[in-house]
C-alpha cells in the first residue's frame, strides 16, 4: 500500500521555524515512516482529537497528523512542549 502525504499550511510554517538540522532530521523520520507499509505502527494515537488523530515521536519534536485512507494529513510539527497548545 502507497501511502501519500500532505502538509497544511501551518505545519509547512512549523517545519520552516525548525533549525537546518532539526528540519533535516524530521524529514528524514518521515520519509522513513512513509517507507513501511504501515507507517501507523510507529504511531501513538492521540486522546484528544482536537490536535490531531496520532503522532510521531522524532527526539523532542512531535509531528500530529490526521489520516484519511492512505493519506496523512500533517497538521502541526514542534517542540513537544510546544506542540500540544496549538
Amino acid at each position: 500500500m502507497s501511502w501519500q502525504v500532505e502538509f497544511k499550511e501551518t505545519a509547512k510554517k512549523d517545519i520552516n521555524t525548525l533549525n537546518p538540522t532539526t528540519r533535516r532530521r524530521v524529514g528524514v523520520k518521515i520519509q522513513y515512516f512513509l517507507s513501511k507499509p504501515n507507517p501507523l505502527i510507529y504511531s501513538v494515537k492521540l486522546a484528544d482529537s482536537k490536535v490531531g488523530q496520532y503522532r510521531w515521536r522524532i527526539g523532542d519534536y512531535r509531528v500530529l497528523f490526521d489520516v484519511h485512507g492512505t493519506k496523512i494529513i500533517v497538521l502541526a510539527v514542534d517542540h513537544r512542549r510546544e506542540v500540544y497548545k496549538k
